[in-house]
């Protein structure tokens, strides 16, 4: 468990909610501010000083114990990244055929009101942007290449702290004439800001197409109901509770 942190008085309100003093269950940083809130949008703290640059810095095992999950999938799942960075040193590498690391972002407008995907090749399906890990251990880094190389757009990090957590199961697959089994994607989402209205393209090798949805059709384009369910959802939650929304 992550001991509870203390909380600041007297700071600017971010979320529009009222302030409490006590233990909050989900935190971003903002602009250098830690923020945490509740499900229901409150903002119940802003723990630390305050100042530019105090956001989550560090190794991932290090970000992900600053980490507070946001609801049991994210609890267990975080528990299985902690036990492959403890007992597999290739975790990084599509070396480890059983599980490794890859990355993902949550790509939205600046209204926060529309979310960017790409149509994914190998899935047939509408799907957030995101890639292997490939050894780099930066996954902010992974994020921020994957969403530039399938989409074109050059996106910002909203924070630099992890939005997400999910393992996700991949199916064994041909690619480029070689069997790759089944196996486990450690993914680690970032949320990301970009221009809607930015020259966009697709990856002919990756996906088929780039579109802007609004999120609740980002929703209804997906045909992946696992991922709709216990993924997008929880991500558009996570994502009206942090702004209520307010412009970013």
């Amino acid at each position: 468990m992550i001991p509870d942190r203390k909380y600041a008085a007297g700071k600017t309100d971010l979320c529009g909610g009222k302030k409490k003093r006590g233990s909050g269950r989900h935190g971003w940083t903002l602009s250098g501010i830690y923020i945490t809130i509740e499900k229901d949008g409150s903002c119940i703290g802003l723990p630390g000083d305050g100042k530019e640059g105090s956001g989550m810095k560090g190794t991932l095992e290090e970000q992900l114990r600053a980490y507070r999950p946001w609801n049991g999938q994210e609890d267990r799942d975080r528990d299985a990244m902690f036990f492959a960075l403890g007992t597999m040193p290739d975790c990084f590498t599509r070396d480890n055929e059983i599980a490794h690391f890859s990355a993902s972002a949550w790509i939205v407008n600046g209204d926060q009101n529309k979310t960017l995907m790409v149509y994914h090749n190998l899935y047939r399906a509408w799907a957030w942007t995101g890639g292997h890990a490939d050894g780099e251990k930066d996954l902010l880094a992974v994020a921020l290449r994957e969403a530039r190389e399938e989409t074109g757009v050059t996106a910002e990090p909203v924070t630099e702290d992890i939005f997400s957590l999910e393992i996700l199961t991949v199916d064994g697959h041909e690619k480029k004439g070689r069997y790759v089994p089944s196996h486990l994607h450690l993914n680690v989402t970032y949320l990301l800001r970009a221009d809607e209205k930015a020259e966009i393209r697709p990856k002919a090798d990756e996906n088929a197409a780039v579109r802007w949805f609004g999120l609740a059709e980002a929703m209804e384009k997906c045909r992946e109901p696992w991922m709709v369910k216990r993924v997008y959802g929880k991500l558009n939650e996570k994502l009206k509770a942090m702004f209520s929304g307010k412009p970013l």
